[in-house]
């Protein structure tokens, strides 16, 4: 090993042990399944030791993160493929919890422009196996570009963005070996989480609402098994999709980028091309796709946009589209027959929400792939770890 100056170095062994059994799909089909029902686990490993009863462990970011984060007054998340969508949702739950202001960017498009840094900004790095060429090269570049701190969000603790990065927090979702991203999103929203959770907080958020929170947060682990009752629903309605060719999906606020994950996941897997939108941008486009043979899901959680939302899914429903929607349990009272299917899952509340609905859209994805025959694990084309741009 050398350093940028060609003189030999040594480097520190360190050991890094893994379970057999993280690694082999036991009884299950494929890895994907697997890994879609280890993510209650993931997300409790990933909480564990940084979160107590009623706070945020202090530090968890690194030594002296504290410090720093007291000065942070805008974000700058970068990423690709999920670990982008991951960001988005990050974006709108530090606005709205934290107040802000948050930026979230595709990495392959944030190195080829040149990014306004807003003064005490920080940059954060997304990246499952911290290797993706794009996301480490924009996080190069953002360690000469005058921010105010650079964070990894990572699952590979050797990784090059780790290494690369001044703040660290680190998803333990374990080897993910399915090339569509499943256990890794749901811990990388939840390490986002965290860090909303701690800016908040320094922020001046109310001491119980911020309790309230973190409280949440800490039950997360159980709503996601009780989402993973779902698959048998799911393994039934995937059959109406052997012959599809489209799918849209729709979402609103911190939702519409997990209706952009569910729309990813069923393309990657299944082949099937599929569309994400902004339920608000139905008038402007895409309600001209709509037919009998246009299958369109909708994630309906219990927030303020829930009118709104009901008004885009009537357009689909009055235009004979065949409609999912995806409701928390507690407002299933207000859609009718007419309104489709409607699958119903506790969510809880507005921070755990939009993971808690990834858990269908996942399960939608790999038993429609399943049932066409697919190769779910490794899908053609793909790689699991983008390595070149």
């Amino acid at each position: 090993i050398v350093d940028a100056h060609d003189e030999l170095v040594e480097r520190p062994v360190k050991r890094v042990e893994t379970r057999a059994d993280a690694v082999q799909r036991g009884d299950y089909p494929h890895y994907m399944l697997k890994e879609i029902f280890e993510q209650p686990q993931a997300v409790a490993e990933t909480l564990e030791g940084r979160l107590s009863a009623k706070a945020v462990l202090p530090n968890i970011f690194g030594v002296g993160a504290e410090d720093i984060l007291k000065r942070v007054r805008n974000v700058h998340i970068v990423a690709c493929g999920t670990a982008y969508h991951a960001g988005l949702v990050a974006r709108y739950q530090l606005e709205q919890l934290a107040g802000i202001p948050c930026h979230a960017e595709i990495a392959s498009e944030y190195r080829y422009r040149k990014p306004v840094v807003p003064e005490n900004t920080l940059f954060i790095a997304v990246s499952q196996s911290g290797e993706t060429a794009d996301t480490l090269a924009a996080l190069k570049h953002a360690g000469q570009a005058g921010y105010l701190s650079t964070l990894a969000i990572c699952n590979v603790a050797e990784s090059s963005v780790v290494r690369e990065a001044e703040l660290v927090l680190m998803t333990r979702a374990g080897p993910e070996i399915g090339v569509a991203s499943t256990k890794a999103f749901t811990t990388q929203l939840v390490a986002l989480q965290l860090l909303v959770l701690e800016l908040s907080r320094l922020n001046g958020m109310q001491k119980a609402e911020y309790e309230g929170y973190v409280a949440d947060l800490n039950h997360l682990p159980e709503l996601l098994n009780e989402a993973l009752s779902l698959d048998s629903e799911f393994g039934r309605l995937a059959g109406a999709f052997m012959d599809k060719n489209h799918a849209l999906f729709l979402g609103r606020g911190s939702h519409y980028p997990i209706a952009m994950e569910g729309a990813l996941k069923l393309k990657e897997i299944s082949y099937i091309h599929a569309e994400s939108y902004a339920a608000g941008e139905l008038k402007h486009g895409p309600l001209a796709l709509v037919d009998a043979e246009m299958p369109v899901f909708a994630v309906a959680p219990n927030n303020i946009l829930l009118e709104k939302l009901i008004s885009n899914i009537e357009e689909v429903s009055t235009r004979g589209g065949e409609l999912y929607v995806i409701a928390d349990t507690k407002v299933m009272s207000s859609f009718q027959q007419r309104h489709g299917h409607i699958i119903g899952l506790d969510t809880g509340g507005a921070l755990l929400s939009p993971v808690v609905m990834t858990i269908p859209l996942q399960l939608l994805a790999y038993h429609v792939a399943v049932q066409r025959g697919t190769d779910v694990d490794q899908p053609r084309n793909l790689a699991k770890s983008v390595t070149v741009e």
